[in-house]
């Protein structure tokens, strides 16, 4: 059977605006090709895969999310790109040893040893292990030195991986690492790190920022010290300070 793509229309014009925009009725009969809109929205995809949207780079590997949600890994051979397994991202986040993908959804998938240490290469929902269930749509992500740290809709701060330098704002002998998410601090609006750093900034809804992590070089704003290289709980930087 013969499919019909074209619909002919007289009459009052009561169907949506691509048929007629302004006439309240038509007399002359209107072909309406929905073969014609179909090729529009497949343009419009086609365009959005050309898109880029974000770049995430460390070490021999670069991660392109493009607009149309999907992402391509680029190794340190140049003739092999994969696409990441994960689509509808709307976020890519590529640090040292980890990586990690924010879906339009909420959710975060991410790989690692440190994020799975008995499958390092299988990917985890990390998202839907926040203890919380009421907590576990994700805003942000950022990825540091094998840590992911994440910021839930509800203004709250969790950091999985790695602890070794206290970047997850705790003391490293007591929690080395952990496979699970946990809450480093409330009522926060955005947080903070470089790409592979061992340590994060997170700025409260009262623009106070607050720190922890590696400080070797007063990197954190609040002084070299040759005592401890490391800050092991959350503490205000001196870095930025409200209304200066």
């Amino acid at each position: 059977m013969k499919k019909i793509n074209k619909v002919f229309f007289f009459g009052f014009n009561n169907l949506p605006s691509f048929v007629c925009a302004t006439a309240d009725k038509i007399i002359k009969p209107i072909e309406i090709n929905f073969e014609n809109e179909s090729k529009k929205e497949k343009e419009k995809e086609k365009e959005k895969e050309n898109q880029i949207k974000q770049i995430s780079s460390r070490g021999f590997t670069t991660i392109i999310l493009f607009e149309n949600g999907k992402a391509k890994k680029y190794t340190n051979n140049s003739n092999l790109t994969d696409s990441l397994e994960i689509k509808n991202i709307q976020k890519i986040s590529n640090g040292e040893g980890i990586g990690a993908s924010l879906t339009f959804e909420g959710n975060v998938f991410a790989k690692g040893y440190f994020i799975n240490s008995r499958f390092p290469y299988r990917l985890t929902n990390i998202s839907s292990l926040i203890e919380d269930t009421n907590d576990r749509v994700i805003q942000d992500i950022i990825s540091g030195a094998n840590s992911i740290y994440l910021l839930t809709l509800n203004q709250n701060s969790y950091g999985i991986g790695s602890n070794e330098y206290c970047q997850l704002g705790f003391d490293s002998i007591s929690l080395e690492k952990t496979e699970k998410p946990i809450l480093m601090m409330k009522n926060v609006s955005k947080i903070f790190s470089g790409n592979c750093s061992l340590s994060v900034f997170l700025l409260n809804s009262n623009q106070e920022l607050f720190c922890c992590g590696y400080n070797y070089f007063g990197q954190l704003g609040l002084g070299k010290s040759s005592r401890s290289m490391t800050i092991k709980n959350l503490h205000k930087s001196k870095i930025f300070q409200k209304g200066k």
